[in-house]
């Protein structure tokens, strides 16, 4: 019967069955359990399970309900515990729980992007692209005592995220609870990730000279943004020499030298500057990139790394546009960093179907051009119903244990039926400037169907 209604689904709604079978095989209740045990010291199973709650909070964060609470009374006979009992639950999740969950669905869906065989270009042959940048979670509504008197935006937090721009796949990610923690101090705990061949790509916030040093000291290579006060001890070696214009400025290369604040070592690194041909919108008209790739590597192909750092800043409006990442009413920090850590876990998802989607339609399905928004929309409007016809027992049975390989190919037997055309961007021309406006400072409305009986008796 399973494989009847699977069929009659894959037929009318196949991207939803693909999301559901693909949050099944890295995201199955089991498997977010035995996360929770291995990696929570103080906190504990009790009568509810880990993956209750998450489940609950990924209604929410999927737009599938409007809110927690509502998902929380559709499914309060099967939970078992008190509303209180589940938010208690959600404010205390250890933040190595979190990361844990993301590390572990990145590493869980890369072979299956990899047997889809439809990986974009490496950034630079040879190395292992990894974007890093930070998100400061938005402000929460003033529920917690200490916040009701206040007019000041309470802050829940910030993340950490690293993005492998190959696979698309956010495949690490830092938490933090105090919003006004400086990220150059979370750096500590991107280190030892850092693997022979990386290359990471960063932003002016991520350039200190002990991270440098540190990538350099794994084998790894970084283009970075220079900033302009963090760096210890750094000088311009020898002149700076013009390469040749880029599509944004004319790019020149020059020798910079650094020391490690410690141990007093000196590494020699390029830097690359563009002369932006128009400002940034901080007002900039100067960039400065430093890298430790070696010469062979150009410096125009250097700014043009750099510039792919911007894949992560659209990773993350995907995230606010089509997912509810940023949940106002969690106002408990671990609360709101784990529902934005099902948002990191929701877009890989995401990236996986999105790969498949390639694998069958070619260019038409590249990155720039399917919208995660319709994609979203798609399945809010569906897998309400398809989990009432199809329970989620018989996904678990059906895909919690497949192999990669198999996997790939029930993705790709399913794009086929997707009907490309309805997830598509719809391109729009560039922005024309606002109009000047009219009216004196005490008007404040004005009737639109007296302006338009105005508009037709010009005519």
């Amino acid at each position: 019967m399973m494989q009847t209604m699977l069929l009659r689904f894959v037929e009318e709604s196949p991207v939803t069955v693909m999301v559901r079978a693909v949050f099944e095989y890295a995201m199955s209740a089991e498997r977010i359990d035995g996360l929770f045990r291995q990696h929570a010291v103080k906190q504990y199973e009790g009568q509810l399970l880990f993956s209750s709650a998450v489940e609950l909070l990924g209604l929410t964060v999927s737009r599938s309900r409007n809110s927690l609470r509502e998902a929380y009374e559709k499914e309060k006979e099967a939970v078992g515990v008190t509303i209180k009992s589940l938010y208690d639950k959600l404010a205390n999740t250890e933040l190595q729980v979190s990361r844990a969950l993301v590390r572990d669905t990145a590493a869980q869906l890369a072979p299956v992007i990899r047997g889809l065989k439809v990986e974009l270009p490496p950034l630079l042959k040879g190395y292992r692209a990894k974007i890093l940048d930070g998100k400061h979670l938005g402000g929460t509504q003033h529920r917690i005592k200490e916040t009701r008197t206040l007019n000041s935006s309470p802050l829940p937090g910030q993340w950490l995220v690293v993005l492998d721009p190959q696979q698309m796949l956010a495949i690490d990610a830092i938490p933090c609870e105090d919003a006004y923690t400086q990220e150059r101090k979370l750096l500590a705990e991107i280190l030892p990730t850092v693997e022979k061949n990386d290359l990471w790509i960063a932003d002016r916030n991520f350039c200190t000279t002990k991270f440098l040093f540190g990538i350099a000291e794994r084998k790894a290579c970084f283009v970075i943004r220079q900033h302009g006060s963090t760096l210890n001890g750094k000088r311009l070696i020898g002149k700076r020499r013009r390469v040749r214009r880029c599509d944004t400025g004319v790019v020149y290369e020059q020798n910079m030298e650094i020391d490690h604040p410690d141990t007093g070592a000196t590494m020699t690194v390029r830097r690359i500057t563009i002369e932006l041909d128009k400002a940034t919108r901080d007002g900039d008209t100067v960039m400065h990139m430093l890298t430790s790739l070696p010469a062979a590597v150009d410096a125009v192909k250097v700014a043009d790394i750099y510039r792919k750092r911007w894949t992560v800043e659209t990773a993350f409006q995907e995230l606010g546009q089509s997912l509810n990442a940023e949940i106002n009413t969690l106002c408990y920090p671990r609360a709101a960093l784990l529902a934005y850590c099902i948002a990191l876990m929701m877009y890989n998802t995401l990236s996986v179907v999105k790969a498949s989607l390639r694998t069958v339609h070619g260019e038409k399905a590249s990155p720039e051009r399917i919208s995660g928004y319709y994609l979203a929309s798609e399945i809010k409007a569906v897998q309400g119903g398809m989990m009432v016809a199809i329970p989620p027992d018989q996904w678990r049975r059906r895909f919690a244990k497949a192999e990669p390989r198999e996997m790939a190919t029930f993705l790709r037997e399913c794009a086929a039926h997707v009907p490309i055309h309805r997830f598509l961007k719809n391109k729009r021309g560039p922005k024309r400037p606002p109009p000047k406006r009219t009216g004196g400072l005490r008007e404040k409305h004005v009737s639109t169907a007296r302006l338009l009986a105005q508009r037709t008796a010009a005519q």
